[in-house]
């Protein structure tokens, strides 16, 4: 038998509250809109540095945050994760098909394609298929590193989620070598539609590149001491599973169409 004070203070409100969302929202902000507003409006270098700097610590800061608290609090609701990711991920998808729909649109309005001002022959066709290679690869071992987790191997979990970190580092900088190669040809966003929708997309999908990065950094952290939550590496696994399959659509889209 319980009594009525005890039953009340099980009963009793409890709020939460947490900095990491802030941080999240900070960082995004920071990093995107505002670095990439001064490198590629004002072509400033200091500040651009300085901003996606700050927004890199504090993205990172906000997701590490979230990940300390799943480890260390036990959550008011369970099975939450499992039921808002698919949701997230739907979201993901409109997005990613609303940007899609407007590149559609361009390259079915009846002007020559690609428009003038694209570089001769068009993009480089290489770049993008030892990408897919490379991202591919990075689901594979990502899809080990849970397997491992699975069977109680922390150990052998941390060295196949290190080497997923890796290999999404590197798909990272063929991307911002990719930019750099173009930018120096003076394709820029500003160039003509083709380059507008070029960088949009892929720096959409490479925006999401980095903050699964983050995840998987923020993971990695507290699992080298020894803990690990599977719901975590569930999600973050799905969602980087989510950014490879995109990739397919991206790659076959803007470089092969």
């Amino acid at each position: 038998m319980t009594s009525d004070a005890e039953t009340a203070h099980v009963h009793e409100h409890h709020w939460e509250w947490s900095w990491a969302p802030l941080f999240v929202v900070a960082g995004t902000f920071f990093l995107l809109p505002i670095s990439f507003g001064f490198y590629f409006a004002y072509d400033s270098l200091m500040y651009t540095a300085i901003f996606a700097g700050l927004g890199t610590v504090l993205l990172l800061a906000g997701v590490s945050i979230w990940v300390n608290e799943g480890l260390t609090q036990t959550p008011l609701l369970a099975g939450v994760a499992n039921i808002g990711l698919p949701i997230f991920i739907l979201s993901e998808i409109f997005i990613f098909l609303s940007l899609f729909s407007s590149y559609w649109m361009l390259r079915l309005g009846g002007q020559s394609w690609p428009p003038e001002g694209t570089p001769d022959g068009g993009l480089e066709k290489g770049i993008p298929l030892i990408m897919t290679v490379i991202l591919v690869s990075s689901s594979v071992t990502c899809h080990i590193a849970e397997e491992k987790l699975d069977h109680g191997d922390l150990s052998g979990f941390n060295k196949w989620w290190i080497y997923t970190i890796i290999l999404g580092a590197i798909f990272l900088g063929f991307t911002v070598y990719e930019w750099q190669h173009l930018i120096h040809l003076d394709f820029i966003p500003s160039t003509n539609a083709y380059s507008t929708a070029f960088y949009t997309i892929t720096g959409f999908h490479a925006s999401h590149v980095l903050l699964g990065l983050g995840a998987f950094i923020a993971v990695l952290i507290p699992a080298l001491g020894g803990r690990t939550n599977k719901t975590f590496v569930n999600c973050v696994s799905v969602y980087w599973h989510f950014v490879d399959v995109v990739w397919f659509f991206v790659a076959s889209q803007i470089y092969f169409w």
